[in-house]
């Protein structure tokens, strides 16, 4: 029973993680244009649908990157924040390599934007550190079964039960 709850959390984690990233790729990537709008106002439902395309976009390729990583920290109980930040940032950086074209003859990527390849890694990173905050601190913590309760002290010898 504790590991359908785990799931669940499990999955809020990655949701969430999806979305904060989702955010951070789509405004890294408007902020030039952006910023050069000498003060217009921005439409907002644009934006919602930018963001909307963007958690779309990261959660289907950064699904089975993260599951990779979510089964090797659960599966070894691993804990640590740094842990979840590389494990985001090698997601990241995976999901923005998946994209780019590889040259089998010259063994490179062909077209990487290292700014791109920024953004996505550094993405990554915030995005496991979501993940660490929601779900990642107790990694296999459903595992142990809950400690046994302790029996309550014996009474004094002067006392009388209640009836």
């Amino acid at each position: 029973m504790a590991l359908i709850g785990r799931l669940f959390v499990i999955l809020f984690g990655f949701l969430a993680a999806c979305f904060v990233a989702g955010m951070i790729v789509v405004g890294a990537v408007l902020y030039p244009e952006i910023s050069d709008l000498g003060g217009a106002p921005i439409d907002q439902d644009a934006i919602n649908i930018l963001l909307g395309f963007g958690f779309i976009f990261l959660s289907g390729f950064a699904l089975l990157p993260a599951l990779v990583v979510v089964l090797i920290t659960e599966a070894f109980h691993i804990r640590s924040v740094l842990a979840y930040a590389v494990g985001g940032a090698i997601v990241g950086a995976a999901c923005y390599l998946g994209l780019v074209p590889f040259d089998t003859e010259t063994l490179r990527f062909d077209g990487v934007v290292h700014r791109h390849l920024e953004i996505m890694t550094g993405a990554g990173i915030v995005a496991g550190l979501v993940y660490w905050m929601i779900a990642g601190r107790s990694a296999g913590a459903w595992r142990h079964p809950p400690p046994p309760l302790r029996p309550p002290p014996p009474l004094p010898s002067h006392s009388r039960p209640l009836s």
